[in-house]
């Protein structure tokens, strides 16, 4: 049970800090990587982030992993 609390207070403190780091974050620019998915149509926009997705899961797993040693 311990565990699992200081697992979501890592998260919730992950959270945080990219909140508010959120400015600086946003100059990465990620979001706009190559592999990046976006349909453009006169109907609308269809973006799915996929090499986005795989760099933020990758850092997670490090973090998580760390948190775990």
């Amino acid at each position: 049970m311990r565990c699992m609390q200081r697992i979501l207070i890592a998260i919730g403190v992950v959270l945080l800090l990219a909140g508010l780091l959120w400015p600086w974050l946003s100059r990465l620019g990620l979001g706009r990587l190559p592999g990046d998915i976006r349909i453009e149509t006169e109907n609308g926009v269809f973006y799915f982030p996929i090499t986005t997705c795989v760099i933020i899961s990758l850092v997670l797993s490090l973090v998580l992993w760390l948190i775990r040693r």
